[in-house]
């Protein structure tokens, strides 16, 4: 998604915090972490200068939201995917691959913050219980993959099968595989999806050794 297609509609009445949040995404998707400012949310929510501050404290406050919000968003990405996918725990492991890439690429300045920026407060209770609530679904769907087998993943497996994953998306929401990024997105999807599986297959495979 372009930054351009981020836009926050006016706040008229209700949820409040909510039009701000997504105000904030918008702000720091056109205007990235050196640009983003409060003000900027509040004009786009269409509020006094003020109410920002009064819902999140200040700018690190809003970010920390916006990056629990991503990381409900981000799990419900891969459940969604998984739904559609098939029920072996290779292709759930899959989907979920998919659903990270998913979240990555429509939404990459968000998946900067939520990974890779100091400026949320990590140990934010919301934040953390939502960062921890994508962890551990990783974690499950990893433990299935090996008990498949016969077997149970060490943390370090777990934490292969997340860097692999990471760094896929990673690289792809930095454009930074162009041989794929330049693919259309059918096309595109099928390559990732071959090599998630061949990846994830070889790790799952340890349980029998």
């Amino acid at each position: 998604m372009t930054a351009r297609a981020v836009k926050a509609a006016p706040y008229h009445h209700g949820d409040l915090r909510g039009a701000l949040i997504k105000a904030g995404e918008a702000e720091l998707a056109e205007r990235g972490l050196e640009g983003f400012s409060l003000r900027g949310v509040a004009r786009r929510a269409g509020v006094s200068h003020a109410a920002p501050a009064h819902h999140f404290q200040d700018a690190g406050g809003l970010l920390t939201a916006l990056a629990a919000e991503g990381f409900r968003r981000f799990l419900h990405r891969q459940l969604q995917r998984q739904k559609k996918a098939k029920p072996d725990p290779v292709s759930q492991m899959v989907a979920s691959g998919l659903g990270y890439i998913d979240f990555a690429m429509a939404h990459p300045a968000l998946f900067r913050l939520m990974f890779s920026s100091g400026r949320p407060a990590h140990t934010s209770p919301e934040l953390a219980e939502a960062a921890r609530a994508a962890f551990d679904q990783l974690e499950h769907d990893v433990t299935r993959m090996f008990a498949a087998n016969g077997g149970r993943p060490a943390r370090d497996d777990v934490l292969e099968v997340w860097a692999l994953t990471h760094g896929l998306a990673d690289l792809l929401n930095g454009k930074r595989m162009r041989f794929l990024c330049d693919m259309r997105k059918a096309e595109r999807e099928k390559v990732v999806t071959n090599m998630l599986r061949t990846s994830f297959t070889e790790i799952a495979a340890r349980a029998r050794r």
